[in-house]
């Protein structure tokens, strides 16, 4: 309710939009008296581009109705009669209306709800000054427009008043012309007058037509005046809808685009469509009401030539306009909802797209079918040129056909493909070194129609996003790359798809501190000294000065075609891997600033060893893929007074789906602080498993639990039915290392850059699994012996 309370606060055009808001569709009154019970429904829960949550949506129709006849039989007195009247029409009301279409309820009242938010925003965001200068900029944006709409108005109302000034002139002198033909017809028949009269006559009708003749001239000299004055106006106004459409079209729409675009990258979501929407609406309402006037203009000329023909001047302002309204429509078919960037043959995918002048100019009345076709990279480059007319397709889309439907609760025009499947694509050849993961591909979605009576045809086309097409998961990592780096640094109004090859490394530090923001759900991003790490990996470099890698570039082949020196993946594919395990496992741990993350071995060992013994930290691993390890400070058992810094074999999204990171550092009791003195249990505790429930028909479950054995503390009575590593492990497993160490002696089954060779060492949780496979009996004998 505290949305509605705000939204009645509204004033201006902004409580005028508010309220057109509201019709037969959805009364005011409803939202008014139900007002906290709507706010409180999971509207955003249903998908409505899934038929299968169609159910969902009957239960919240059912509900509101319910709620209606509820609030009707409350009503009571005298004053209470016609509301309980009123509820109880409505009730009905929405059972006929919605009863067969539920989705379309739930989709007006999402619109609603999110239009009187934005509303709310844009008032409060107007009234607090100073706040935040990108929504002053923005305010100002739309109060510009909005004061061009009104000059734009205010112009084509001017236009109409001289237009009908203009008819009722003409009419009039038309009529004052057939007077004049009607006294010359009087002359003509004098002959047969007598002498005597002819003459008294001729002389008052010779009178009468000289002053009507020069009234004649006069008034055609006049209108002709009238005819150029309005053919002026109407050239000043057409300039005002040129420049109002330019602002709309090539800086707006694109804008909202480029934020689609970077919605792809973990961007915030791309909103304001249904502005946009309001714009072009007004804009095609302004452009329309003008042509119209100019082809009255036309009439009117054609109905009263006079000397000084105005007929090319007229035929000029009919095309001009012509191609303003051209653009408009065309311009603003769009995807309202991209297909999946990295696209996967034989796999389900969705888009959605729209016509945001279809329903002012009646567009729905004959509704078009759009079609959806898969082309490459040249041909979209053709189709750009004009240099294609036709569509080739670079492979086979099933179900790319369909109707677009008009959504009166919404007023919006669009065809939403909700089962589209690739079914195969045909690859062009790849140049040097490109992979098939680096070919870009673009879904082109073209319809056909008409407006005025068939007066105007217009035959749009839109493209996606690029996409790239991979056949198999394991492309995906690689796919992804190509999409990020495009939709990163792709400019407005490129050659498809051209990207730069090179870019500063601030450029790619903005995107990928956008990409995991967004995996992450929190505003906890890449610090600067995150940053500085991965420059360092990226660039081999030692350097712990940000601004050493300030005007330094990256190539797209340093980012991922080329691996890092001594490994075999690239840059991306092993930021990708972290941003992998940290969504899929260790999101909370993250955002709790539990993980360090970005962190190498030399700087572990210098922050650990000024920490009291126990200390430990949470770092990815250098030498493997979405890997993290935990390193610590503990005494050299082999050296007594001597303090080392060890760290564990790396964990990997297959460990923590057997055990989870909390649990595992639960488990080590060495370990004492998260770095820098936090006590674990205080970070840790409250994502630990709860302990184990009684047993159930005589069974008790096992539980699997990590142990380091060298700083293991033997538990004096085991609990029954739990195996530990260290109850089971054999003399020769409980002396193998599992963990690294920091020191001057070379280990074995340390590799060169001091990580665990993943070939020559066992994982605990996969020791563990091994030693739960075997015979209980053995086990336990095992243990006695």
């Amino acid at each position: 309710m505290a949305m509605w309370i705000q939204a009645q606060q509204l004033q201006g055009d902004a409580l005028h939009q508010m309220q057109a808001l509201y019709g037969q569709h959805f009364p005011i009154e409803v939202r008014h008296y139900l007002a906290q019970w709507i706010e409180s429904q999971p509207w955003d829960s249903v998908d409505l581009d899934n038929t299968g949550e169609e159910a969902k949506a009957k239960r919240l129709l059912d509900s509101l109705v319910a709620e209606l006849q509820r609030k009707a039989q409350l009503q009571g007195g005298e004053d209470g009669f016609l509301l309980k009247i009123k509820l109880g029409h409505y009730a009905d009301q929405f059972k006929s209306t919605y009863d067969r279409c539920p989705f379309e309820l739930v989709r007006c009242i999402k619109h609603i709800l999110q239009s009187e938010q934005r509303l709310v925003q844009e008032a409060t965001n107007a009234s607090c000054g100073g706040r935040a200068q990108a929504m002053d900029t923005l305010s100002q944006r739309h109060q510009q427009i909005n004061q061009a709409f009104e000059e734009l108005r205010l112009a084509t109302q001017e236009t109409e008043n001289e237009l009908r000034k203009l008819q009722h002139s003409q009419e009039y002198f038309i009529i004052q012309y057939q007077e004049n033909l009607r006294i010359q017809a009087q002359l003509t028949s004098l002959p047969s007058v007598p002498l005597a009269e002819r003459k008294q006559r001729e002389a008052a009708l010779q009178s009468k037509r000289a002053t009507v003749e020069a009234w004649l001239a006069r008034e055609a000299s006049t209108l002709q005046k009238y005819r150029l004055d309005l053919a002026e106006q109407h050239q000043k106004t057409l300039g005002l809808l040129r420049k109002q459409q330019t602002l709309i079209l090539d800086e707006e729409l694109i804008q909202w685009k480029r934020r689609q675009q970077l919605a792809g990258n973990g961007g915030p979501h791309e909103g304001g469509l249904d502005v946009l929407q309001s714009w072009c609406e007004k804009l095609a309402d302004m452009i329309w009401q003008n042509r119209q006037q100019i082809r009255r203009c036309e009439h009117l000329t054609q109905q009263l030539p006079l000397p000084g023909s105005m007929e090319d001047l007229l035929t000029k302002l009919n095309a001009d306009i012509t191609d303003i309204i051209s653009a408009l429509v065309t311009s603003t078919f769009i995807i309202e909802k991209q297909p999946p960037q990295v696209l996967k043959t034989q796999t389900k995918f969705a888009a959605t797209v729209r016509l945001l002048v279809g329903g002012k100019l009646n567009v729905h009345m004959n509704p078009p079918q759009v079609k959806a076709v898969i082309v490459s990279e040249l041909q979209a480059k053709a189709l750009l040129k004009n240099e294609s007319t036709h569509s080739e397709s670079s492979g086979d889309i099933l179900n790319n056909n369909c109707v677009m439907e008009y959504h009166q609760a919404t007023g919006t025009l669009s065809a939403n493909f909700r089962n589209m499947s690739l079914k195969r694509i045909k690859r062009s050849d790849r140049r040097g070194a490109e992979s098939v993961t680096e070919e870009k591909f673009t879904i082109l979605f073209e319809s056909q129609f008409s407006i005025g009576g068939n007066e105007l045809v217009f035959h749009v086309k839109t493209l996606s996003l690029p996409v790239v097409v991979i056949v198999h998961g394991s492309q995906d990592n690689n796919a992804t790359a190509t999409v990020l780096w495009d939709n990163a640094f792709a400019e407005p109004g490129r050659v498809p798809f051209l990207v730069p090859d090179k870019v500063l490394w601030t450029q790619l530090c903005e995107t990928l501190d956008m990409k995991y923001k967004a995996e992450m759900h929190s505003g906890r991003g890449l610090t600067e000294d995150n940053l500085v790490f991965l420059a360092q990996k990226a660039f081999s470099s030692s350097s712990n000065n940000p601004e050493d890698y300030r005007n330094m570039t990256i190539s797209w082949a340093q980012f991922n075609r080329e691996n890092l020196p001594g490994r075999s993946f690239t840059f991306w594919q092993w930021f990708d891997g972290v941003v992998e395990l940290m969504k899929k496992h260790l999101k909370p741990h993250w955002n709790d600033g539990a993980i360090l993350g970005f962190v190498n071995k030399q700087q572990a060992q210098d922050m650990l060893l000024s920490k009291p013994n126990g200390t430990f930290l949470l770092r990815f691993s250098d030498s493997e893929i979405g890997g993290i390890t935990i390193a610590w400070v503990a005494e050299n058992p082999n050296k007594q007074g001597e303090r080392l810094v060890w760290n564990l074999l790396p964990y990997t999204t297959k460990d923590f789906s057997i055990r989870s990171l909390a649990d595992r550092i639960s488990d080590l009791n060495h370990l004492l602080f998260l770095y820098p003195d936090r006590a674990k249990d205080e970070v840790f505790s409250k994502y630990y498993t709860p302990p184990l429930s009684k047993p159930v028909d005589g069974y008790v479950k096992p539980q699997i639990k990590q142990v380091v054995p060298e700083f293991t503390t033997p538990n004096p009575e085991p609990c029954p039915g739990v195996v530990f590593m260290d109850q089971t492990a054999s003399s020769s497993a409980s002396h193998s290392n599992n963990f690294g160490v920091y020191s001057s002696i070379g280990d074995p089954m340390l590799d060169p850059d001091g990580d665990f060779d993943l070939e020559d060492t066992m994982d605990v949780a996969r020791h563990v699994e091994e030693l739960l496979r075997r015979p209980m009996a053995n086990q336990w004998g095992s243990q006695q012996s």
